[in-house]
């Protein structure tokens, strides 16, 4: 598939969030509710996200024993989200129980089954902060691991860094979903982000998600940063 532009609403008011979501609903984009938003105004925007016919990403990186994850899921479950993040950290049983419960509960209320997608390693991690996280290895390696587990609990695929996405389309198979963060416009400052690519590389490499915010939601003109970004994953 194309690889798609997801728009982080990482923003502090709904308000704004509402006119980001006005500004781009033209364009062939997909939101991100992560926690700012989810957790400050979440009740009035995910209402407002369904009532336009949009299809979002809640980016909530649940990591707990299975139990409680298996709840979670199937209380975020809903109509209109069309993605759903975990740890993959969390282990075999505990993703296996995320996925489960997206399924049970889409078939209760008839939608589409969200696709659960697990957390590799973060990009704001340098291969130098591994060790203290007491893992071995670089990023690659650690992500392809999780990526195997992600795998054999049927998860849709991961989040990793354009950097992974070559050797986890080869190891899974192209149907296996990669959804990278860390993206950055040529020129534009990388903020906390460590491991970073721009659109075109991340869809050279093979990716099915790109997510971007602060280059779009802090740019004068939204809709014109997300249109040139729309135009590289085009070219």
């Amino acid at each position: 598939m194309a690889t798609r532009l997801v728009v982080a609403l990482d923003v502090p008011t709904f308000e704004r969030a509402e006119r980001l979501v006005d500004t781009l609903s033209g364009l062939d984009v997909m939101f991100k509710v992560g926690y700012e938003a989810l957790y400050g105004f979440g009740h009035a925007l995910l209402p407002r996200l369904e009532a336009g016919g949009h299809s979002y990403m809640l980016d909530v990186k649940l990591h707990d024993i299975p139990r409680t994850v298996h709840e979670g899921v199937r209380a975020l479950v809903r109509p209109g989200v069309a993605l759903l993040t975990v740890h993959a950290l969390g282990g075999l049983e505990m993703l296996g129980a995320a996925v489960e419960a997206a399924g049970e509960r889409a078939a209760e209320l008839g939608i589409p089954v969200p696709g659960i997608l697990a957390v590799t390693i973060l990009t704001s991690i340098a291969p130098e902060d591994l060790n203290e996280l007491g893992l071995q290895g670089g990023p690659g390696e650690n992500a392809i691991r999780l990526a195997a587990l992600a795998r054999d609990a049927r998860a849709h695929g991961v989040v990793c860094s354009v950097g992974e996405v070559a050797d986890l389309k080869n190891f899974f198979g192209t149907e296996f979903a990669a959804l990278c963060p860390g993206i950055r416009p040529a020129g534009s400052a990388h903020g906390d982000q460590k491991r970073v690519a721009t659109p075109a590389e991340a869809r050279a490499a093979g990716a099915d998600y790109i997510v971007v915010g602060r280059p779009i939601v802090e740019d004068a003109d939204p809709a014109a940063a997300a249109a040139a970004i729309l135009a590289d994953l085009r070219a």
